[in-house]
């Protein structure tokens, strides 16, 4: 297949200094890509003149290589890439004080795993004192690493006393 896009997630490390990120993000523009998600949270374990960002993008076929040599010219370190793997997509809710209960916490145990990740997340916190909701939707690489990961879900769901609902429809 040639001609075609191709999903690509990242996550970048880049010194922390104004335009940086557009510095960064600029090379994707160059070899014909378009941004899907740009995700940049401050990691206090880190260092103060570090900044870790995910993106996830589409790119055309072939111009990978290009993009990463690119970054690398800007100074930008490549922590993690992968193109589309993860094609099967389940989504779930958890209810309970997932704040209190390090929803961060619950969400690393899946992208630990390097066969399923957390791609949407969604939550609604009506009080501080009341139960929470998120609608997590999780993608694998395989329909075995999928309830792999849901296993994954469930275990720490009954840790943290959460309630998991799973939808009934087939994995796919």
């Amino acid at each position: 297949m040639t001609g075609g896009l191709v999903q690509v997630s990242m996550k970048l490390e880049m010194k922390d200094s104004p335009g940086q990120l557009v510095a960064a993000l600029k090379p994707i523009s160059e070899v014909g890509g378009n941004i899907i998600a740009v995700i940049h949270q401050r990691e206090p374990d880190l260092d103060e003149d570090t900044l870790n960002v995910q993106i996830v993008l589409e790119l055309p076929e072939g111009r990978l290589e290009k993009l990463v040599a690119l970054l690398k010219e800007q100074g930008v370190r490549i922590q993690r890439i992968g193109e589309e793997r993860l094609l099967y997509k389940r989504t779930v809710i958890l209810i309970g004080h997932l704040m209190h209960t390090d929803l961060s916490d619950t969400v690393d145990q899946i992208d630990s795993t390097g066969f399923a990740e957390v791609c949407e997340l969604a939550m609604s916190m009506p009080a501080v004192n009341e139960r929470s909701s998120s609608r997590i939707t999780i993608k694998a690489v395989s329909k075995g690493d999928m309830e792999a990961a849901l296993a994954i879900l469930r275990r720490v769901s009954h840790q943290k006393s959460l309630l998991l609902i799973e939808p009934l429809e087939e994995i796919a």
